[in-house]
């Protein structure tokens, strides 16, 4: 209560909601991880029994508390208009249930409500070394075991991130330590709405589904949500992107990913014409010229008024933006990569020159090559229509089966998202607060 006081705010408009309603959100953390101490499982009935209890304790002791408030400090302004009548009360709202995926991650421990994602994942370290990270909770229960087994075990699971398929282990921790791609779609909307019943606010969770779910699968979710009071429900099919190339059907078909057909460039035409563009880098001065001909934008040349390290940097990306091109890769999706990367340099140097535009020198690039797609009016590609991976739907492949038969392969950063792998640590990532990430600090969104 005493923060809503002393926040600045950055409305006068918005002051006035704040200190009106004066909401707060008390939650919790770790959710998880506590069933794994008291060995319940996440989708069991006794895991949802409990989840009402202890949210019914912080939904009643932080009513009784703001209550309390409320007799030395007054109600909130806007009480008349709200379902308190006649009811000291300081606060509009009292309890919610966050995402906390960064704070959780600085104290060590599972995320809001949520079930983990792996019990270990493995991540690159200095010189090519690889660290592997274990759940606490798991790792104490594997304590008894000795070194050997132990560090079987852990290798084992940071391939896949579950503990099913482990043989040599008691049963009953398979049972307790499942991860969100083992948990029905049915216990996790459960789960939340065993703790929106006693939450005044919404409570943040997210539905996992495998990626062999239908229309049908959410659908029910939806309706089971909306069931329960739910004030509202994510869903996250794995292998879901903006750009895959799948067709969703009441079966599933059309599943594939691409097939085993190499792609090669089309001959460079004997002429062409373009636009030269001079613009500023952390660098210095920076030289891009973007080609086209009839089918649309070709070829790239880009040089630098410095020689060394950039230079020959620049000259590489520039032959492999033309390759790209000339392989009929959707010109959007080369922009997309470009203008997500960013440079510690090029940011400071923006700092004392507001000329400079962009995060960095691929983002330049990015922005001069969308800039030539719009002014030449060529058709925008509405889906990138090119082979990523292996048929494996032919053979009824599940993504799973992918994940454990790729995990070796060298593949490109959009081919591990498109998996559903951290193209960093290896690890498998999961879909927390809008964004596909990692526990090892990886963000599609940057």
């Amino acid at each position: 209560d005493n923060v809503i006081d002393v926040s600045k705010y950055p409305l006068p408009e918005v002051e006035a909601m704040v200190q009106g309603n004066r909401k707060i959100g008390l939650g919790l953390m770790g959710w998880a991880d506590l069933l794994f101490k008291l060995k319940i499982p996440y989708n069991s009935t006794q895991a949802i029994e409990l989840a009402e209890r202890v949210m019914s304790f912080i939904q009643e002791k932080s009513h009784h508390y703001s209550a309390r408030l409320a007799l030395e400090r007054g109600s909130f302004p806007n009480i008349d208009d709200s379902i308190y009548q006649g009811q000291p009360m300081r606060n509009a709202t009292c309890t919610t249930i966050a995402p906390t995926g960064t704070i959780s991650m600085i104290a060590g421990t599972s995320s809001g409500i949520e079930p983990v994602f792996s019990l270990a994942f493995s991540k690159n370290v200095l010189d090519g070394d690889r660290l592997t990270e274990v759940n606490q909770v798991f790792e104490e229960y594997l304590s008894v075991l000795d070194l050997i087994q132990k560090a079987e075990i852990i290798d084992k699971v940071a391939a896949t991130g579950s503990l099913q398929d482990v043989t040599g282990i008691p049963e009953e921790w398979k049972r307790i330590f499942v991860t969100a791609l083992e948990i029905e779609p049915e216990y996790h909307i459960r789960m939340q709405g065993a703790f929106q019943k006693y939450c005044d606010n919404a409570v943040s969770k997210t539905v996992n589904f495998p990626f062999s779910a239908t229309e049908e699968d959410v659908r029910q979710v939806y309706r089971l949500a909306y069931e329960l009071g739910c004030k509202g429900v994510t869903v996250y099919r794995s292998g879901s992107r903006t750009q895959e190339v799948l067709t969703v059907g009441k079966e599933m078909k059309n599943q594939a990913c691409g097939s085993k057909t190499k792609i090669y460039p089309r001959s460079r035409p004997k002429q062409t014409h373009g636009v030269t563009d001079q613009v500023k880098t952390g660098c210095g001065k920076m030289y891009i010229t973007v080609n086209s001909d009839q089918e649309g934008l070709i070829e790239t040349f880009i040089t630098t008024g410095s020689s060394g390290g950039c230079s020959g940097f620049t000259e590489g990306v520039s032959r492999l933006i033309s390759l790209a091109l000339r392989a009929n890769i959707a010109p959007e999706a080369i922009i997309d990569q470009l203008t997500s990367v960013s440079c510690p340099n090029f940011i400071r140097r923006k700092a004392t020159d507001k000329s400079i535009v962009g995060k960095s020198c691929p983002d330049i690039i990015g922005r001069i090559l969308e800039q030539q797609l719009e002014n030449n009016n060529f058709p925008r590609t509405e889906s990138i229509d090119r082979p990523l991976l292996e048929t494996y739907q032919e053979f009824g492949a599940t993504l799973e089966k992918i994940l454990s038969e790729k995990q070796n392969s060298d593949l490109t950063e959009e081919e591990y998202l498109h998996l559903g792998i951290c193209p960093e640590c290896k690890a498998r990532l999961q879909f927390a607060e809008g964004c596909l990430s990692c526990r090892c600090g990886y963000s599609k969104c940057g």
